[in-house]
């Protein structure tokens, strides 16, 4: 498949993946609210870095799934039924007091120093590796990706520019966004529950069609 519309697969999972308000993309909008844009794309790029390295891994992993199947087969009703749960968990469970925009950043005054911490904060962060394996799984799955050399490049690649696009629209945009009902824990639980449910009914239309 041409590796420009990769590209832009593994832009576009990644950038659907960082779009709720989480500590990366509210870290980042506050460095740069407080410290310049400078600051912010710094932290930034080292957030984007261990995306890259974590996207790399996941689809290292996928490929071999691919390979099989009976792996993949349960691995995604396993899924379906933990993004259903997560879904359920974020629209009904989940709290929806507090202001996501409120919490403090820690003083640094090097740009050296907030690229580091953009490794260590996206380090901590564990979620791209299961997710971005499930979603090349299921890309490979449509015929929409392969896993050749140069096609894996180009999906990490767009997966890091992604992240970065997204993080720094946030910097751009967070004045407005704090100002506004989307900063609230309640409106984020949301969102973040339309996502896995949006995840979950393409789980689900692919598990029907595999029986």
């Amino acid at each position: 498949m041409n590796i420009t519309l990769i590209f832009f697969l593994g832009f576009i999972v990644s950038l659907v993946g960082v779009v709720p308000p989480g500590l990366l993309n509210m870290t980042a909008a506050k460095i740069s609210l407080k410290e310049g844009y400078t600051r912010g794309i710094v932290f930034s790029i080292g957030a984007c870095v261990i995306v890259l390295i974590q996207t790399f891994i996941a689809v290292i992993f996928a490929r071999y799934l691919t390979r099989h199947p009976d792996v993949v087969n349960v691995l995604q009703r396993v899924a379906l039924v933990i993004f259903i749960l997560i879904s359920m968990y974020f629209f009904f469970i989940a709290k929806g007091d507090g202001d996501v925009s409120s919490e403090k950043i820690p003083e640094i005054r090097s740009k050296k120093s907030r690229f580091f911490q953009g490794l260590l904060m996206s380090a901590l962060n564990m979620f791209p590796i299961p997710f971005q394996a499930y979603m090349s799984v299921t890309l490979a799955s449509f015929g929409w990706l392969t896993f050749e050399q140069t096609d894996i490049l180009a999906y990490v690649f767009g997966s890091a520019m992604g992240s970065f696009v997204m993080l720094y629209l946030y910097m751009i945009f967070f004045d407005k966004i704090k100002s506004t009902q989307f900063k609230s824990q309640k409106n984020m639980n949301r969102l973040i529950g339309g996502i896995t449910a949006v995840v979950a009914l393409v789980t689900l239309i692919h598990v029907i069609k595999e029986v």
